[in-house]
């Protein structure tokens, strides 16, 4: 994809994001109501569904208040269904006959996190991880405006915590690119990122026990995977229907 197509799709995404963010938030506050799920932990699903997986629940947790068992439920719930779509996403694809925009499209729309949109674009094309990376940021950006929502809404003195890495990212890409000089050195910093990434799945995994999935209960964890599923599949039909496309 060159600079132009980039920036449709950026545009594009911005507005599609913003329709499937909406939807999201409304289908996950009534799937919540019609589970008896707790407020707090019914909205940090709704929104890591809805934005950005474990990047909205960290900017979003300390603004509403959430309790480190409702964060832990939350984040685990999220990291799992990650896992589910990075190995089945590609699979889909493939039998659907997707083309790479199309599937690049639907992995930004479903996927809760962005390195999970990374990978599985990656394992489809070039113009599929260009297309997802792209539209997963526009997507991600939308946390800023939903934290400063959040906050005026509980009347929260918590600081906002902005999507830094966004601007990292873009920083690692134009160096990739342009930079060579450096070339040598991105083998062993992908490896460094990799292992943090890692570590961080570890940590999170640590602090969610068998005794707080009881605390909590499993209608969170059913309210994830039935959000996710309906979110995944809508967006699918709507695709390939053609009514979201680049």
């Amino acid at each position: 994809m060159d600079l132009g197509q980039v920036l449709q799709a950026g545009r594009s995404g911005f507005v599609y994001t913003a329709a499937s963010i909406s939807i999201a938030l409304l289908l996950g506050w009534g799937l919540g109501k019609l589970l008896r799920v707790e407020r707090g932990i019914s909205f940090l699903i709704s929104t890591g569904t809805a934005v950005c997986g474990g990047s909205a629940i960290a900017a979003i947790a300390p603004i509403s208040n959430a309790t480190a068992e409702e964060i832990g439920v939350s984040l685990g719930t999220v990291f799992v269904l990650n896992s589910v779509a990075l190995l089945t996403f590609p699979v889909i694809g493939t039998l659907l006959h997707m083309t790479q925009t199309q599937f690049g499209l639907w992995s930004a729309l479903a996927i809760h996190d962005t390195s999970s949109v990374v990978g599985a674009t990656a394992k489809f094309g070039a113009v599929a991880l260009a297309v997802g990376t792209t539209v997963k940021l526009a997507r991600a950006l939308w946390i800023v405006p939903l934290s400063v929502g959040t906050a005026m809404a509980k009347r929260s003195k918590a600081r906002i915590h902005w999507p830094w890495f966004i601007l990292f990212f873009c920083l690692a890409a134009v160096a990739n690119s342009y930079i060579h000089q450096l070339q040598r050195w991105y083998p062993a910093l992908k490896h460094l990122g990799v292992t943090g990434l890692t570590v961080t799945l570890y940590l999170i995994g640590t602090g969610l026990s068998m005794k707080t999935l009881r605390e909590v209960g499993v209608r969170p964890l059913i309210q994830g995977i039935a959000l996710w599923i309906i979110v995944a599949a809508g967006s699918l039909a709507l695709i390939r229907a053609g009514f979201i496309h680049l």
